[in-house]
């Protein structure tokens, strides 16, 4: 972007006539705009598919378009008329492709054909899917079991999901990192320590019940916007909603919702946030600790004076533990630490924490901005602090909210994706299925990088998503991607992480969701879990995009057959058969949380999953809920911030982008427009360290090895952030991120909060020793 082609600032609220205009945009240029069309009055419907982006909760009784802006991206992003088949890769050399970016790779369309690497053309060329799954299973016989990755990116259902760890158990691994690695499993660590349950306990019925949301680091308006329905509603009750963020989002701004003909017809909107906190990066740590200490020293002077309590006393008498030790840091911790480390005042907390005290019920709801630091666990700690002190959790309208992203990657957890033996129900299948599970610990997603680099992997299958691009530091990871024996890629898109290969590849391309999935005993349903632990059904309306294609179940179902050696008690034939058995088998494995799995998964609304803490039964060691008192209030403790030119860089997504996918350059609500190589920073440092407006730069990260991590062509341009913060955007800026810059116990890369430094385009680099 040149200095004569500055942001343009959006004014207008979240939804409204951008909103249309955008998806009538993506389906032209999907060339489905009448079929998309008809697709979309399916979406997120109960008769219908459950979105393949958000997971965002789905109501029993769903507005007439129940999808949202980005919601329609992804549908029309997946039933596009573009397609690749062998013919595109007879043309393209992988080297070749490797000039493309991420979006014109997408762009191409739909992978239909099996392929496999010839290294002899470096092109991918057909194979049929008996020869890739002998072939595969002939690669993963000749290594250890724990020598290989299976890594799950979070879309694929609870059915395929269940098959898939059952692959990796019975081929002897528990190399099942998945997404939540790279988002919310700060969360998993935490909320079991304080409330016994890995997941939030807020359902869409609380919505209805609640007078009082805060918002910790999420964007709602382009990371889960059909939220923003139920936003509105609670605020036309008078419901105050809170937010705490570095930027201001749209959608926490305002709404315009495109379904009303009023709002539609006039300049009618809704406010969404009635407090905007603009807290630094890396601030959120303080600012609760701020509300907290508050709330205590309020209640200790109504003792004193006699007045009504203003915490829950009762509350935390019976439920919890720690209260004493928490409170009593709270006390000693200064206003002066607080408000340097959250660049917030004592005034703009009190009015936050006013209002906290004055609801009877608080809903907390937060995604990556916190849990993307190094200190995100406790920053998920503090937010349950916060909430026990009023015995927020367990009661109508109130609770935790964490905010997934993807689609099911709470789902494929809940039946057995994960890295960890102890949170697999291992006993069971080994009863159920006649083996022995393995039982040492497997890798997370930071781990099997570090053991690509280390030689320790050999062989990485990926179910689904864009794993390469998805991970930190890319110009030390991309080359390690080369010696691995072995990579498997599911698909239904090309991508990056489909051209850095091992030296046997194949790319193995699935029936997405949206499309009509027909087996032995009819066509399917398949199940997912949004963020509220709610379970719904999904069927597909779009035909397949080539009859070549089988689905995910099927693919799982064949490496296996060909792997694993023959057991009398899986047949794998039957389960891609009739899905419905394989519902059964997740029944059988988890009782307590699939009873009547097949009767219930397709009604309105879905089912939900028993949440304990919910009813305020506490799953944890000493059956209480715990206060944590935190080891410090800096959310990046160990962030090297040497010098007064080291600023503090935090990655996010655009209005046009799911995860790793972007389906344009533009992101409107920022007022960045036909580029995504820009930074965005407070308007003072620029002027502090002698940029212009628009000037190109180079940014480097600040550490303590030898790698220099550095990109260059980005632009500056001064936003409203706060000073000392600047913002880039994912993935592009992940090679940025030290493999080892993650959040502690749960190794959720600290994509939030980077040390960088920038250097005008015409300066010449510093050697890399001089990088601290």
């Amino acid at each position: 972007m040149s200095t004569d082609n500055p942001l343009k600032p959006y004014r207008n609220p979240a939804g409204g006539w951008g909103s249309v205009k955008a998806v009538a945009g993506i389906l032209i240029q999907e060339h489905v705009a009448l079929h998309g069309s008809a697709i979309l009055s399916h979406q997120n419907k109960p008769d219908g598919f459950a979105c393949v982006s958000c997971s965002w909760a789905k109501p029993a009784d769903p507005h007439l378009f129940e999808f949202c802006e980005n919601g329609a991206k992804a549908t029309a992003w997946e039933i596009t008329s573009k397609h690749i088949d062998a013919d595109f890769f007879a043309q393209h050399t992988l080297t070749d492709l490797e000039s493309w970016s991420g979006l014109e790779l997408e762009s191409a369309g739909r992978l239909i054909t099996p392929m496999r690497w010839d290294a002899v053309t470096d092109r991918y060329v057909p194979t049929t899917w008996q020869d890739a799954f002998d072939g595969i299973a002939n690669e993963l016989q000749a290594i250890d079991p724990n020598e290989a990755v299976f890594y799950a990116s979070g879309r694929a259902s609870l059915e395929t999901s269940y098959l898939y760890q059952l692959l990796a158990r019975m081929y002897g691994t528990n190399n099942l990192p998945d997404s939540s690695n790279m988002c919310h499993e700060s969360t998993s660590v935490a909320l079991p320590q304080t409330i016994g349950s890995p997941v939030g306990t807020v359902t869409l019925d609380d919505f209805e019940h609640t007078d009082c949301m805060f918002f910790f680091g999420h964007n709602t308006g382009t990371n889960a916007p059909r939220m923003l329905h139920q936003l509105q509603d609670a605020r036309k009750r008078g419901v105050q909603i809170i937010t705490f963020n570095p930027i201001k989002e749209r959608g926490l701004v305002s709404f315009a919702n495109p379904q009303s003909p009023l709002e539609m017809l006039t300049p009618a909107q809704t406010q969404i946030s009635t407090q905007y906190h603009q807290l630094r990066i890396g601030g959120d740590e303080a600012a609760i600790a701020g509300m907290c200490k508050l709330l205590i020293e309020w209640d200790d002077a109504a003792q004193r004076d006699g007045t009504p309590r203003v915490l829950d006393a009762a509350f935390i008498a019976e439920h919890t533990e720690g209260f004493d030790r928490f409170a009593a840091a709270m006390r000693a911790t200064t206003w002066a630490e607080i408000e340097r480390r959250s660049q917030l005042t004592r005034d703009a907390l009190g009015a936050a924490a006013t209002e906290y005290a004055r609801a009877k019920s608080v809903m907390v709801l937060y995604g990556m901005g916190i849990t993307q630091h190094r200190n995100g666990v406790q920053n998920v700690q503090m937010l349950s602090n916060l909430l026990l002190l009023r015995g927020n959790i367990g009661k109508p309208g109130a609770g935790i909210c964490p905010i997934r992203g993807h689609s099911n990657v709470q789902g494929q957890r809940t039946v057995g994706i994960t890295e960890k033996p102890e949170l697999a129900p291992l006993d069971t299948l080994k009863e159920l299925y006649g083996f022995e599970p393995p039982r040492n610990k497997g890798m997370s997603t930071v781990e099997a990088c570090q053991g690509v680099l280390d030689g320790k992997v050999k062989a990485f299958i990926g179910l689904g998503g864009n794993f390469q691009v998805a991970i930190p530091d890319h110009q030390v990871m991309d080359p390690a991607w080369r010696s691995l024996r072995l990579t498997v890629q599911i698909a239904t898109k090309l991508n990056r992480s489909h051209l850095l290969h091992g030296k046997v590849a194949y790319l193995l391309p699935c029936l997405g969701r949206i499309e009509v999935d027909r087996q032995a005993s009819g066509e399917q349903w398949v199940s997912v879990e949004d963020s509220t632990a709610c379970v719904h059904g999904s069927h597909g309306y779009a035909q397949p995009a080539s009859e070549l294609l089988l689905s995910e179940p099927a693919i799982v179902a064949g490496i296996a057959k060909a792997l694993l050696p023959d057991n009398p008690l899986v047949n794998w034939d039957a389960w891609v058969a009739d899905y419905a058995t394989i519902r059964d088998a997740i029944e059988q494995t988890y009782p307590d949380q699939f009873g009547d799995f097949n009767s219930r998964f397709r009604q309105p609304g879905g089912f939900h999953r028993p949440i304990p803490a919910a009813e305020r039964k506490w799953k944890t060691p000493n059956g209480k809920a715990n206060f944590v008192v935190p080891d410090t209030l800096d959310e990046d403790a160990d962030m090297p911030s040497v010098g007064p030119d080291v600023l503090s860089l935090m990655t996010t997504r655009g209005d046009s982008q799911f995860n790793t996918t972007v389906y344009t350059l533009d992101d409107r609500f920022r007022g960045v427009h036909g580029t995504r190589d820009v930074l965005l920073m407070h308007r003072d440092d620029m002027a502090r360290l002698g940029f212009a407006e628009g000037e190109e730069v180079h940014i480097a990260t600040v550490s303590t090895d030898e790698v220099g991590r550095e990109l260059g062509g980005m632009h500056v341009h001064a936003f409203d952030i706060p000073p000392g913060c600047i913002m880039g955007y994912y993935p592009e800026c992940n090679r940025l991120i030290p493999l080892s810059h993650h959040a502690k116990d749960s190794l959720v890369p600290a994509s939030k909060s980077i040390p960088v430094r920038l250097r005008p385009a015409s300066v010449p680099r510093r050697p890399a020793s001089t990088v601290i």
